[in-house]
């Protein structure tokens, strides 16, 4: 099977992303719309319902380098969050502790990782977690 250029796949992404494709808990487009390379993105997720995050929007940043989408991107919150993936000084989503990014695929997607975020939030072991106070940033 033909490897899809890493800017065919991403111009793929934004455009699903645009269109809100999904049952909109997350969502995820360009930070800047000059950036020719598509590498800068941000992402949204609506935290889960009957958990901490419930009413929470989560803001992210998604920095998809050259190797993208052969390798992961580097995910880091915006919004203050207590995750066990996440490092809780700058915000960055550790990839060996999110299973999507430590066994990541071609396959997998910005919108993959933002659904596996909003899983972990949901997760028995984390739906409970105390919370830094919303609206607070890294």
């Amino acid at each position: 099977m033909a490897k899809v250029p890493r800017n065919f796949r991403l111009l793929e992404e934004l455009e699903k992303g645009e269109k809100g494709i999904g049952d909109g808990t997350t969502s995820y487009g360009l930070a800047d719309t000059d950036d020719m390379s598509m590498t800068r993105w941000n992402g949204t997720i609506i935290g889960p319902l009957n958990t901490v995050h419930e009413n929470r929007i989560y803001s992210l940043h998604i920095f998809c380098g050259e190797g993208y989408p052969d390798h992961p991107p580097t995910v880091q919150f915006n919004s203050r969050i207590n995750l066990p993936c996440v490092d809780p000084k700058t915000g960055v989503v550790q990839k060996h502790l999110l299973s999507c990014l430590a066994r990541w695929e071609r396959k997998y997607t910005i919108e993959t990782i933002l659904a596996e975020l909003r899983r972990e939030m949901a997760n028995p072991h984390n739906r409970k977690l105390p919370q830094p106070q919303e609206g607070t940033f890294f």
